[in-house]
């Protein structure tokens, strides 16, 4: 990152300053970006909270969290505090008369403030490009079902351009996911074979070890389906499957992925299972049932774990199942693509120990990616044995301590929208999902062990289609 050119200033307006996502996350990434020497002298934050809070009240609260990254001596006397209510026009009157030149508002709020923000940013004239940008950073969840989620973009477009706004995934963010494009598609001996004739199934897993914790009221309104499968998943889902764009530039790479994500199936009840975690041990550590945790409704119907057969219908892709899987109080964390090769041809699959190949794309905890192969034992026997040829990002690259949300933030600041999803992506993702939505309003979720893999629902739904999971962790 420190060859790429310093963004732009700009004030950086944070909605909700004081929740977990801006003092945890977005706080100590532009403090990474500062100490990078990414960040134009004049950047300005503001964060915006209805608490009774001034400047150095803010700076003192970030001071222990954001203290320790180097780069906060250098943004820290830049940090300024705006008390509002995010429903009071006045708040609205006072950041017009606080922004001049290019400003970035950052809803870092709860998805119910989404709409009402931008509305009153709109009617405000805080998005009218005069004398500098004006771009609109919005986390998800992105809707809770397909008609929220076209409900929510039109009433965003309605005050703004598709151009300025940015839906952000944190996922994609990181090293070894923008990487997916180049490995496919700056290596021939990849591209080559990215499809179904030597491809027999793709595994997305994102798998936690945390539990629920003191976010049961927001979890529990929304589930791992909701929280995680039409963002996260897909986006991932869509890299893999995405074909090669005309270009590099954010909208070629857009509409590529919007193409793969209108071409998901909309998914069968049957070729799905969601599970939630009762007691257990994870790491070490006693676990409650996800109905003890705080601010769960004790009648919940709620799932903690999800796991999908997906199918892509474009011609790449026929026939090959994408096996999607995600969940809490899991027994590691561990978020990784499998790209599992075809069985070598018949006449030699017979010989004793052949396995297929597979690529391995490891998203976290550490960044890195392996190559499964067959090679021959040394010695006069004709025996095979399995290697691993493994590349750790860390042992190339130095990579510190980053969150995903450095790359996104310089991305917004200078404009480059690649790494974020689109309108149509987020309504394609929902059409997908929508039998299932409707299907699991009834019914309840099977329960699993805190610090298992998961429900024996999903080790039945992989088995079925003659496939198994890759262990997790």
């Amino acid at each position: 990152m420190n060859a790429s050119p310093v963004a732009p200033a700009a004030n950086l307006v944070i909605f909700g300053v004081l929740g977990d996502l801006a003092s945890r996350l977005l706080m100590p990434a532009m403090a990474s970006l500062a100490g990078s020497g990414l960040l134009a002298p004049g950047t300005r934050l503001l964060g915006v909270s209805h608490h009774d809070l001034d400047d150095d009240g803010l700076r003192c609260r970030l001071d222990e969290l954001v203290g320790p990254i180097p780069g906060w001596s250098r943004i820290r006397e830049h940090v300024h505090y705006q008390k509002g209510e995010f429903s009071d026009p006045q708040l609205f009157a006072t950041l017009v008369s606080e922004l001049k030149g290019n400003a970035i508002f950052y809803l870092a709020t709860a998805p119910q403030f989404f709409g009402p923000i931008i509305d009153s940013l709109g009617k405000g004239g805080l998005l009218d490009e005069i004398g500098g940008f004006r771009r609109v950073v919005i986390e998800k969840p992105f809707g809770t079902d397909l008609a929220s989620a076209q409900a929510l973009n039109r009433q965003i477009l309605a005050r703004a351009r598709e151009e300025q706004i940015y839906r952000i995934d944190h996922f994609l963010g990181k090293e070894t996911v923008r990487n997916i494009m180049l490995l496919r598609f700056a290596n021939t001996v990849f591209e080559a074979i990215w499809n179904s004739c030597y491809i027999d199934h793709v595994q997305i897993t994102v798998a936690e070890t945390l539990t629920v914790g003191s976010r049961g009221k927001f979890y529990d309104e929304t589930g791992a389906l909701r929280d995680m499968v039409p963002n996260h998943l897909f986006q991932l889902l869509a890299m893999i499957g995405m074909e090669p764009p005309i270009s590099l530039d954010a909208e070629a790479v857009r509409d590529e992925k919007a193409r793969v994500i209108s071409a998901i199936r909309p998914v069968d009840p049957d070729q799905a299972a969601r599970g939630r975690y009762g007691s257990g041990d994870v790491l070490g550590q006693p676990v409650s049932p996800y109905l003890a945790e705080i601010n769960v409704n004790p009648a919940s119907r709620t799932e903690t774990f999800v796991a999908l057969e997906v199918h892509v219908d474009t011609p790449r892709w026929s026939g090959v199942p994408f096996f999607l899987r995600t969940g809490k109080a899991l027994a590691a964390r561990d978020t990784e693509i499998l790209i599992q090769f075809r069985d070598v041809p018949h006449s030699l699959s017979r010989q004793t120990g052949i396995s297929a190949n597979r690529l391995v794309l490891q998203l976290q905890p550490d960044e890195g990616i392996s190559l499964d192969l067959m090679m021959k034992r040394p010695g006069p026997a004709l025996e095979l044995a399995p290697v691993s040829m493994n590349l750790n990002y860390a042992d190339h690259f130095k990579l510190g301590s980053r969150t995903g949300y450095e790359t996104l933030l310089y991305d917004v600041l200078t404009g480059d929208q690649t790494l974020f999803p689109r309108a149509d992506q987020i309504e394609a993702g929902w059409r997908a999902l929508q039998p299932l939505i409707e299907r699991w309003d009834h019914g309840w979720p099977q329960e699993y062990a805190a610090g298992s893999a998961g429900p024996a629902s999903a080790d039945a739904l992989i088995r079925r289609a003659g496939r198994n999971w890759h262990p997790v962790g």
